[in-house]
């Protein structure tokens, strides 16, 4: 489920009346993007959408300076009570979603199988490159962060390693799996198998 509602709701309820520029520069400074799946130029229609249901409302507009005038949202009652359903939503419920590069990994082109182990090294770099960096932003918001928002930064990190400490596992059995996929081909085009494939037909 997306979090975006949760957040927007809960930081007016926390912070008080924003406007979106506000709850954009919020969003931005406590890098969202990385660790949830909120992505930070969604913010403005969710706000409008949250606004036609009713659970938040305009209370003024601003203007500062040369800037254009900025719708100013509060959060309603309804909105209050909708943030209560979602916080109690999102801490009991399970969000696990399967990755792509698992059915890739299970249909391989036999054409390309020498390219695998690029693929799979391609992959684990990035996902380093994303450990580092998490970790880098965590260490500099570490001094800004309740307990629980440092181990929610810290969460992202876990799973970080998780998927590198699997592709490590896979890169060890990269022989084993050329193996087995060139072996599969080769029972593939076997005449008899090809034969009683035809009379199951």
């Amino acid at each position: 489920m997306s979090s975006i509602r949760l957040f927007i709701l809960d930081s007016l309820a926390r912070h008080g009346a924003m406007h979106g520029h506000q709850l954009r520069l919020q969003a931005e400074e406590e890098h969202v993007q990385l660790w949830t799946d909120i992505t930070v130029g969604s913010l403005y229609g969710a706000i409008k959408r949250l606004a036609t249901e009713g659970l938040i409302e305009e209370v003024r507009v601003e203007r500062e300076g040369n800037f254009p005038e900025r719708q100013v949202y509060a959060i309603t009652s309804v909105g209050t009570t909708s943030l209560a359903r979602l916080r109690q939503e999102h801490l009991t419920e399970l969000a696990f979603k399967p990755d792509p590069f698992d059915l890739a990994i299970t249909r391989l082109d036999p054409n390309t199988l020498h390219e695998l182990p690029a693929v799979i090294a391609a992959r684990m770099a990035t996902f380093w490159d994303r450990l580092v960096e998490t970790r880098r932003l965590n260490e500099r918001a570490l001094p800004y962060l309740s307990l629980t928002e440092e181990l929610a930064m810290r969460h992202r990190e876990h799973r970080l390693r998780s998927e590198i400490s699997w592709l490590e596992e896979l890169t060890r059995q990269m022989t084993e799996i050329i193996a087995d996929e060139t072996a599969r081909l080769v029972d593939a085009d076997h005449p008899a198998n090809q034969s009683a494939a035809l009379r199951q037909r």
